[in-house]
This record gives C-alpha cells, sequence and structure tokens, in this order.
C-alpha cells in the first residue's frame, strides 16, 4: 500500500465516521481540514480572484490536484470549483461505496480558509459537492458562498444561472 492510498483510508475513516456522529455536530467540524497546509504556504493577495489564484498554485505546486479551474459570480457570492486529478479522489470513491454522498473537499477548504484569513472574509461553507462516480480524470464541482461582511449573509443568487 502507498502512503497515498493509506492516507485516503484514513481520510475516508474520519469522513465516515463524523457522518454517522449521532450529535451530528462532528461532521461540520471537517471544514478545518487540510487547512493547515495551506496556512504553511506563503499565499498573497489583494482579491479573491488573487487569493484563489495563489492558492491554486500552491496547491498543484505540492501535487494534490492536477487542475482546478474557478470562477465567482452570483453577486460575489459564488464561488464555483472544478478540481481534476485530486489526490482524494479515492477517498470520494469509497465513501461514495459505503452509501456515503461525499461532502468534505480539504481542496475547497484551503481556498475559503485563505479567503477568510487574508481578506478578512466573515464566513464561506460549500454549498455543493458533486464528486464524479470513480476516479476516471472528471473534475469534482464544487460551489461554495463567500460572505465578505455580515451584510451579505442571507443574500439570494440564482446559482443555477450562475
Amino acid at each position: 500500500m502507498d502512503n497515498r492510498q493509506y492516507f485516503n483510508q484514513l481520510l475516508y475513516r474520519m469522513e465516515e465516521v463524523f457522518y454517522h456522529e449521532l450529535s451530528d455536530c462532528a461532521a461540520w467540524k471537517t471544514e478545518l481540514v487540510g487547512t493547515d497546509f495551506i496556512q504553511a504556504q506563503d499565499i498573497a493577495g489583494a482579491s479573491p480572484q488573487e487569493i484563489v489564484e495563489s492558492c491554486i498554485r500552491s496547491i498543484k505546486a505540492a501535487g494534490l490536484a492536477e487542475d482546478i479551474a474557478y470562477s465567482i459570480s452570483g453577486r460575489d457570492i459564488l464561488l464555483k470549483l472544478k478540481i481534476r486529478g485530486c489526490s482524494l479522489m479515492q477517498k470520494e470513491v469509497l465513501l461514495r461505496a459505503s452509501g456515503i454522498k461525499p461532502y468534505n473537499c480539504p481542496i475547497t477548504n484551503m481556498i475559503l480558509d485563505q479567503l477568510i484569513e487574508k481578506l478578512g472574509y466573515c464566513t464561506t461553507y460549500v454549498a455543493d459537492l458533486a464528486v464524479p462516480e470513480d476516479a476516471d480524470g472528471q473534475p469534482c464541482c464544487v460551489k461554495a458562498a463567500i460572505y465578505a461582511t455580515p451584510s451579505m449573509i442571507g443574500a439570494v443568487s440564482d446559482w443555477s444561472e450562475a
């Protein structure tokens, strides 16, 4: 077993246990998974686009994903990511095989963390995580809400159009 397979199995088990947590509180804390890596990187930027692009460069350079495309739309509250060649795809396949819809994306967590840390954003959250059925090179598609200020929380956007 190689290290990547081992670490994917560790993360899979953690997410499976959190998914079945009786108090239903543990799964929400998985948004912190992955942030230690990105916080140790030299992420710089003065705008959401610069921060996202800086994160993508670091993530790709570390071999955590082959490619990441992004857009920010929907009144500047919708961050859409397409992550291809993710080193954590095996974890997602294991979750799906055990009947759990994948709900945590460490790559997305990293980017959202840096929007909060570097730009002082109020809050973020992963709204939708679409993971392909297998690891055959199809991208994961993520929709995340990003709220720069408290007044933006609750802003409605037609994400189906974005």
